[in-house]
């Protein structure tokens, strides 16, 4: 699992860079399964527009048109195992307040939020956190 982690941690790391540099679209390699499917969901919820494999015979890439929702965003690193229970720790640990942001969790499921983790009744592995920030980006304080 750390070989997959460590190429979410480089995905996660990379789109967060962008975003803070004003970035429409970025690629990022390695692609791995995982990151796909943390990809999807996080276009799911609205964090990044689409995005599309590339093979390039080496392991692949992700072209990843941003949004400019993202004010943070990472992966977690080694993956925690959560229960239910846990899965609260693990958002006042990784997020800023209640009700900002998603944890994103591995279950047998697939790539499920904290929320649709606790609707299923699943617990699972915390690969990556990502949010919106608290104050409008136009604001300097």
């Amino acid at each position: 699992m750390s070989d997959v982690s460590f190429s979410l941690s480089y995905v996660m790391d990379a789109i967060y860079k962008a975003e803070q540099r004003g970035r429409r679209d970025v690629v990022v390699r390695p692609a791995s399964k995982l990151a796909a499917n943390t990809l999807s969901k996080m276009k799911e919820l609205g964090y990044i527009g689409d995005f599309e494999l590339i093979d390039d015979g080496r392991g692949g890439k992700f072209k990843v048109q941003l949004l400019g929702r993202i004010n943070r965003c990472g992966a977690i690193r080694p993956p925690l195992s959560a229960t239910l229970d846990e899965l609260v720790e693990g958002e006042v640990r990784f997020l800023p307040g209640k009700g900002v942001g998603s944890l994103l969790v591995s279950t047998s499921y697939g790539v499920l939020t904290s929320n649709e983790c606790r609707d299923k009744n699943v617990g699972g592995l915390v690969v990556a956190y990502v949010y919106r920030g608290l104050k409008p980006k136009y604001l300097r304080w």
